[in-house]
């Protein structure tokens, strides 16, 4: 796996999560907290590296606007 650096930012806005899980059945259930904290771009799928262990769901976060605005 990649490695994950933590970064902050002086303001809330733009963000990427990625989550890594074993499976997609594990990975998509993620995106729901964040969706009901954020505003985002969910992630319909996920991604598999190949020769690299699990799956990667990404999302996209708008940490200015709250959800449904």
């Amino acid at each position: 796996m990649k490695q994950i650096n933590d970064t902050h930012g002086a303001a809330p806005g733009p963000a990427m999560a990625e989550i890594a899980a074993t499976d997609e059945e594990t990975a998509l259930p993620v995106r729901e907290p964040l969706a009901a904290r954020y505003a985002i771009a969910p992630a319909d799928h996920t991604t598999r590296e190949p020769g690299e262990p699990g799956v990667r769901l990404r999302c996209f976060l708008n940490l200015r606007q709250a959800p449904g605005s």
